[in-house]
């Protein structure tokens, strides 16, 4: 059991340690000078950001793993994000994990990273360790497809708050570490209507306190809002420590408190000032890639592949902005 004084020594002591403490947060000086060199705060063309399709934009349409692959190859993406329950339904039916990652190369497709809800962060220990267990099987299974980042979502603990901070450090270390003999690395990611891990500064915190250099942050622009961080807190990140942002947009209603996952638009379709966000991460060093995912059950009507296109073309229209 921690008590309050720990914590809140450990916490001091983290954050009075300086930039040493947030390097992998806050852009260094030659990280800028990186990010400029490759097109960034210095300079009017962005870097080469990847376009990357999350599955979930087309999950109305209950396409198999490999029609989901061509459908981002054939719409013009450079990446997928798969869900791993597609990635598992396609291995028990048989689908060989070797055969698809040769069928990804030829289409030059990445897999930017996959989306898994195992409880690695839950309180019961029983249930925290089945889910170290079932990460490192997700882990293998993207790892196999020739990926090296997995979501790590607080699964299981979003509809109780787990208040102490640092024991959630610890757990994410945990997951770190299986990683690190996998080859996959777990974005610690936000849900902004979850009761643990809803806000920037929290998930910050945790990937500071866990004390690992390849702990990261996958962040999301509806869930940003949604949770009330805003957008400012994206000044202290180091871009070059994020491999994946989550590109969406969101109307002017509902109210943030009564909107959900299935109120995201295209980019450039609603009111989140998308451009001033990707502006303040490219500054900050990103290179990484921009993942379209939606949940929108009227684009889940329409063909799959008329969705991607769309999707992209609006998240270059974005960009263009930059």
């Amino acid at each position: 059991m921690t008590n309050d004084r720990s914590v809140f020594s450990r916490r001091r002591l983290i954050l009075s340690a300086g930039v040493g403490a947030v390097s992998g947060l806050v852009p260094s000086a030659a990280n800028v000078a990186a990010a400029s060199d490759a097109g960034g705060a210095d300079d009017d063309t962005p870097p080469k950001l990847r376009y990357c399709l999350n599955s979930g934009t087309i999950m109305g349409q209950k396409l198999p793993l490999v029609e989901q692959v061509e459908v981002a190859a054939r719409a013009g993406y450079d990446g997928i994000e798969p869900w791993i329950r597609d990635i598992q339904q396609y291995v028990d039916a048989g689908g060989s994990l070797a055969e698809l990652r040769r069928r990804l190369v030829d289409l030059g497709l990445r897999i930017e990273g996959a989306i898994g809800f195992a409880q690695w962060i839950v309180d019961d220990d029983r249930k925290r360790a089945e889910g170290l267990r079932q990460m490192r099987h997700e882990m293998e299974l993207v790892g196999q497809l020739g990926g090296t980042h997995i979501a790590a979502p607080p699964a299981g603990a979003n509809r109780q708050p787990l208040a102490d901070l640092d024991r959630i450090a610890e757990r994410y270390r945990a997951v770190l570490e299986v990683g690190h003999e996998v080859g996959v690395t777990p974005q610690l990611e936000i849900w902004g209507s979850s009761k643990t891990l809803s806000r920037l500064s929290e998930a910050a915190y945790v990937t500071i306190a866990s004390g690992l250099p390849d702990a990261c942050l996958l962040l999301d622009a509806y869930h940003l809002f949604k949770g009330g961080s805003g957008f400012e807190g994206l000044k202290q990140l180091n871009g070059r420590a994020m491999h994946c942002f989550h590109v969406n947009d969101y109307p002017a209603e509902p109210a943030r408190v009564q909107m959900n996952d299935s109120h995201r638009v295209y980019p450039g379709d609603g009111v989140c000032p998308l451009a001033t966000i990707l502006r303040t991460l490219v500054n900050a060093g990103f290179c990484g890639a921009l993942s379209l995912e939606l949940f929108n059950r009227e684009y889940w009507k329409q063909d799959a592949l008329v969705v991607a296109k769309t999707g992209l073309q609006k998240m270059r229209d974005v960009v263009a902005q930059l």
